[in-house]
Parts: structure tokens; C-alpha cells; sequence
């Protein structure tokens, strides 16, 4: 894999009154085909998926899936004013989680651009938390 763009991700969760905020900074491809853009980067430690790949798929502002392969496994759909139930793979065993995505801002291109999703994640219609993920990507 030839890491061609710089990926500055940040992760906000907020679980009612209270907030909590990653950020990792990590190198990956980029790449667009057949209407959507491509993001994949290896996993580390600082994600807590070492020996991980992880591929954000974003079709305009209408779709993205976030599949994570290797020493875990998982698959999000995230699709504003749609609810998904999707495969999340932990350390301690596999559990299904509803999505419903609030939003998708996308605004990539051949430079890199910033993809930025909204959601709601629930277990068993229990609510869990509200989450954002904000994508920047930079052209190496």
C-alpha cells in the first residue's frame, strides 16, 4: 500500500452530558473510483486496532461504510435519515449495533478534503452515544 495522502482524524463521542475526543494523525491512500472516494490506512496501537486495516468508502454526501479486516472485524453503513444494523467485532467477541446517521459532509477531492460524519449508535435500541468523525486529508 503506497501512502500518498495524510489523514488527521478526529473522533467525538458524546454520551449525554459528557464528551470525549481522539485524534490521531496517521499517512494512507486515497484514491476515486466509480463515483466514490477510497480512504484506507493500517491500524496501530494509538486506535487500539493494531494490526488492522481500515477503509472509509464516501459516495458523495448520500453514503460511507467503514470497514475495518485483519485482527478485527467490522462493517458500518452510515446513511443519513436511514437506520443500519451493523457487524462490530471487539476484543472481547462480535456484537450487532444500530447506526442512523444525522449527517454526512463530504467535501474530498484529488487535494485530499475533509469528510465529516454524524450518527447515533444504539445496542439492542438502547442508546449508547452520539458520535462524529471528522476526516482531513492532505495530498502528500
Amino acid at each position: 500500500m503506497e501512502n500518498n495522502v495524510l489523514i488527521n482524524m478526529k473522533s467525538i463521542q458524546y454520551i449525554y452530558d459528557e464528551k470525549d475526543e481522539t485524534e490521531l494523525i496517521t499517512k494512507g491512500c486515497m484514491s476515486y473510483d466509480s463515483g466514490a472516494w477510497h480512504l484506507t490506512y493500517e491500524d496501530s496501537e494509538a486506535t487500539g486496532f493494531k494490526g488492522a486495516v481500515t477503509k472509509i468508502m464516501a459516495v458523495g454526501e448520500k453514503y460511507a461504510s467503514v470497514t475495518r479486516t485483519g485482527s478485527t472485524n467490522s462493517d458500518l453503513m452510515i446513511e443519513p435519515g436511514k437506520k443500519h444494523h451493523c457487524h462490530y467485532m471487539t476484543p472481547y467477541g462480535s456484537m450487532e449495533v444500530g447506526i442512523f446517521a444525522e449527517h454526512i459532509k463530504n467535501s474530498l477531492n484529488q487535494d485530499g478534503g475533509t469528510l465529516e460524519m454524524r450518527y447515533t449508535l444504539d445496542i439492542n435500541s438502547s442508546y449508547i452515544s452520539n458520535n462524529e468523525i471528522i476526516l482531513d486529508v492532505k495530498k502528500l
